[in-house]
């Protein structure tokens, strides 16, 4: 914010979910191919998919806007309130799955984030209906559960590295 203000909020939906669907593919292509042209970590890319998904989260809910509307306090607060809604989705899913997810691969992680990116998409380009599945809003938390796991995995990874 203290670099770019609130410019983002001028993205419309199809531009942050291309935006997380480019995150979500660097992160698959780092994770098959050996050889990287750029030293960098999954990590940054997948508190990216978090940070976009966030923004998607307040564009649904406030609209897109022509200027930059928002200051810094503003754009926290609306930040906070879409990850503790989205951390108590996680919450309850945790207790009806079992964490589950704490057996699961960082790369299937990847590839369920990739999933839901294509459901975004094709529920975007049905300008919004759906019959039976869950909204856009769902979607978007979903990605970032995954990615909370995935960085999760990640750190729990590196530490057990560093202790053997």
């Amino acid at each position: 914010m203290s670099d770019y203000s609130s410019a983002w909020r001028i993205l419309r939906l199809p531009s942050l979910t291309d935006q997380i669907f480019i995150k979500a593919q660097r992160i698959r292509m780092m994770q098959e191919n050996e050889v990287r042209k750029v030293d960098e970590d999954e990590i940054p890319e997948f508190v990216g998919i978090i940070n976009y998904s966030i923004m998607a989260l307040i564009q649904l809910e406030n609209g897109v806007v022509e200027q930059p509307d928002l200051d810094t306090k503003q754009a926290l607060n609306l930040y906070d309130k879409h990850i503790a809604e989205t951390k108590a989705l996680m919450e309850d899913k945790n207790h009806d799955y079992g964490e589950a997810w704490r057996d699961m691969r960082v790369s299937s992680l990847t590839d369920l984030i990739l999933q839901k990116l294509l459901r975004v998409k094709q529920i975007e380009d049905n300008e919004g209906k759906t019959l039976v599945s869950e909204g856009i809003d769902a979607n978007y938390q979903d990605m970032i559960n995954y990615a909370i796991f995935a960085l999760i995995l990640i750190n729990e990874t590196s530490i057990s590295d560093f202790d053997t």
